[in-house]
């Protein structure tokens, strides 16, 4: 996925707290990350709108202030049954919701415009015939060349006296 270093980095930091039940309560708050060298709430918050975005975590509390943090859930673990998330966390979590945009973001047509039925793909000079391109995707050659320069082999050339 194209996620920032800082995202990546994140993402990391919330699924290291996963334990066995308590998905849906990983903390992601600035005074939790201090601890863990995070400094800037900004950072924290850009990558947090980036990983729900690319559908890596889904926000089950939404924190408030004085002392109320906002926990999240990993996307590709099942969400576990905490009664205290907010109303319609449960219902709208999509587990695995990441190879979805994936899925959306591949390249569903892969056949050139052209076709594949013959592609001259060939080297400059000294060529019998042309490369062909099967439809099964293979490629056979058809040309009849040696390693050797045509200048002849440097290690069988004549010392010039220039180094």
């Amino acid at each position: 996925m194209d996620l920032s270093y800082p995202a990546k980095a994140l993402l990391i930091e919330i699924d290291r707290q996963y334990v066995r039940d308590n998905n849906g309560r990983l903390l992601a708050s600035r005074a939790y990350l201090k601890k863990r060298g995070w400094k800037s709430q900004d950072v924290i918050t850009r990558t947090l709108r980036e990983l729900i975005n690319a559908k890596l975590i889904h926000k089950t509390v939404q924190g408030h202030r004085p002392n109320k943090a906002s926990w999240f859930a990993v996307t590709w673990r099942r969400l576990d049954r905490i009664a205290e998330y907010d109303f319609g966390a449960s219902e709208n979590f999509d587990f695995g919701g990441f190879n979805k945009m994936a899925i959306k973001c591949e390249n569903t047509n892969l056949k050139p415009v052209s076709g594949t039925a013959e592609l001259k793909i060939v080297p400059c000079d000294r060529v019998e015939r042309a490369l062909h391109v099967t439809p099964e995707s293979t490629v056979v050659t058809f040309y009849n060349t040696t390693l050797t320069p045509s200048g002849g082999h440097h290690l069988d050339m004549p010392p010039t006296g220039e180094e």
